[in-house]
């Protein structure tokens, strides 16, 4: 029942009644003004409501509020469930296409649909990519296993395997033939296994049932999607519950020529040919990860930062991981932005001009490269997915989505996972044990939760940073200097001494607080295999480890994680950290 007057403003009006039109609801409206007592009425109506203006919507004898109430309603799902005579509890006896749809097929996505399909129930995933503006494009599972961790790390490799055959020699390894890296030989064999995993996950998904539809989804109503294929064919689709999971994409820098002539992460791992003379515009970890294995190739490669080094990461840390680099080859232009980028010469790679200015001062330089690569961050994809028709808020500054500890938007029945959300890790674990845990908590009467506390991370760096909890000036900032206490010592692990490199350059520290049995609330370690060696102690700091547990601990020699059970100097006595032998 709409309350109104016939001279209210004909827009509000308008736009209610279309709206139940469209729903195809019959209303009865009242015009106040045109009958006898309509004064009284709203009077009476001011006086049950609080409401002043019109028109006053009741439906089924609620109160559901004026025009902009009405159709925030409809957007967060509430005015389906009155018109159905429905509440929370019982929405779900309302029949749907699926039990559940999950927007996006990356991994905390795919984690999320087969553990919610284990479980019983049906599901659908829609997974889209956009091409880049290269025309990149690539097969399900997501950044991670197509243009992120999986060929990131196989690459990574490469560079090591070019490192130990410098090594090898040293070793009484002889050979005399010229080494040199093939880059189409080393494309073709990552692609091609990244294309077995590509198979597997739709096979998996079939396994168990989950209809996979290769579609860009997007919120049609809070209930309902439009997915639209690659040949722009429309389907709609409605559930009972949502999961985005639609992750993130490199960011442009909106300057002359970046989209034109530029590449980002998600054109290097399949680009056709060798990059040549590369640029790395950025300081994040993907900035210095691709620098890094490029530079391990063998190839030309400059890093252009414009302030710090991973930012969020301990500085201590991410400055001697780029100390490292630099000190194996890779240039760096720090303190400058680019402003153009101008195509010199066509090719396969050609040539690049491109002009930077200075952020402290108005200095201009130029410089000449085969390839300018992008790695200045990533933003979320979920400004095109129709969330404001759902009525899902979202932080208008960077697209991320807001979450309660269980992972579930402003709308009761839609949920997101993975890299979309606000102020939480962007690490393909951490999507899919959120994805597990979400599905098991919807469908399985399971109460756990996922933990985003102390989650374990490695940057893989030529020397490669692993880290748990905090860095150090966050330390600082929570408990203040005089809380707590770094343990920190230089290392040269044995496997570098008879090549005789990079002595005393491998560093680990922990950070404890002193106002808690000097528990471990930082770890921090730069070496060779970090991933193996952050992951075991991760497992420790989440059973809470102190320091006099460390110490207790027996190390395996040699190795390199052994260094943490003999931590003995504090930063702040300012001792001497270099080690000498084994």
């Amino acid at each position: 029942m709409d309350y109104m007057k016939s001279s209210s403003p004909l827009s509000s009006f308008v736009m209610v009644k279309d709206l139940f039109k469209e729903l195809k609801v019959e209303c009865n409206v009242v015009e106040l003004d045109l009958i006898e007592e309509g004064t009284n009425y709203q009077e009476m109506l001011l006086e049950l409501t609080g409401q002043k203006t019109v028109p006053n919507v009741f439906i089924n004898k609620k109160h559901v509020g004026g025009c902009d109430k009405t159709m925030q309603a409809h957007r967060d799902g509430s005015l389906q469930r009155l018109l159905g005579g429905q509440t929370e509890e019982n929405q779900e006896d309302q029949t749907y296409d699926y039990d559940l749809i999950v927007i996006g097929g990356g991994s905390g996505g795919l984690a999320c649909s087969k553990e919610a399909a284990n479980l019983g129930k049906k599901v659908m995933v829609l997974d889209f990519v956009e091409p880049t503006p290269k025309g990149t494009t690539w097969g399900l599972g997501g950044t991670c296993v197509n243009v992120g961790c999986i060929p990131k790390k196989l690459m990574h490799q490469t560079a090591l395997l070019g490192t130990a055959l410098q090594d090898a020699r040293k070793f009484g390894w002889e050979f005399d033939e010229s080494v040199k890296h093939n880059w189409e030989t080393m494309k073709t064999a990552v692609n091609n296994y990244i294309g077995s995993l590509n198979w597997g996950y739709r096979v998996a998904l079939k396994d168990k049932n989950v209809n996979y539809v290769n579609a860009y989804a997007e919120f049609v109503e809070p209930h309902k999607i439009k997915a639209t294929n690659k040949r722009k064919k429309e389907t709609f689709y409605t559930a009972a519950k949502f999961v985005l999971a639609t992750g993130e994409r490199p960011r442009y820098l909106d300057i002359p020529g970046d989209r034109e002539y530029c590449i980002t992460s998600d054109d290097l791992f399949s680009l056709p040919y060798c990059p040549g003379k590369t640029l790395v515009i950025g300081a994040s970890y993907v900035a210095l990860e691709c620098g890094g294995f490029l530079a391990g190739l063998g190839l030309d490669v400059t890093v252009m930062v414009r302030s710090i080094l991973l930012r969020g990461f301990d500085q201590d840390m991410a400055n001697r991981a780029g100390d490292h680099m630099e000190e194996h080859g890779v240039k760096f232009i720090r303190k400058f932005v680019p402003v153009k980028i101008e195509e010199l010469e066509a090719g396969s790679p050609g040539r690049l001009k491109v002009t930077a200015k200075s952020t402290e001062t108005d200095e201009i330089i130029e410089g000449e490269y085969n390839t300018v690569l992008i790695a200045v961050g990533r933003n979320a994809c979920t400004e095109r997915i129709g969330l404001d028709k759902a009525g899902v808020r979202v932080n208008p500054k960077n697209g991320k989505i807001p979450v309660n500890d269980e992972e579930q938007t402003n709308v009761p029945h839609i949920y997101a996972i993975g890299d979309i959300l606000e102020g939480k890790w962007e690490l393909t674990p951490v999507a899919i044990q959120a994805g597990k845990l979400l599905a098991r908590r919807l469908y399985g009467n399971s109460t756990l939760k996922c933990d985003y506390i102390n989650v374990p991370t490695t940057v893989f760096t030529p020397m490669e940073y692993g880290s748990c909890g905090l860095p150090e000036e966050r330390a600082v900032e929570l408990y203040g200097l005089e809380n707590i206490e770094v343990y920190h010592s230089l290392f040269w692990p044995l496997e570098f001494t008879v090549a005789n490199r990079d002595n005393n350059k491998c560093y680990s520290k922990i950070i404890v607080n002193k106002l808690d049995n000097e528990r471990v609330i930082g770890f921090h370690y730069l070496g060779p295999n970090a991933g193996e060696v952050t992951q075991g102690f991760g497992a420790a700091m989440k059973c809470g480890i102190t320091k006099e547990q460390l110490d207790g601990t027996i190390g395996i020699h040699p190795t390199c994680a052994e260094i943490f059970t003999t931590l003995q100097v504090t930063k702040s006595s300012g001792g001497d950290i270099k080690q000498a032998g084994c």
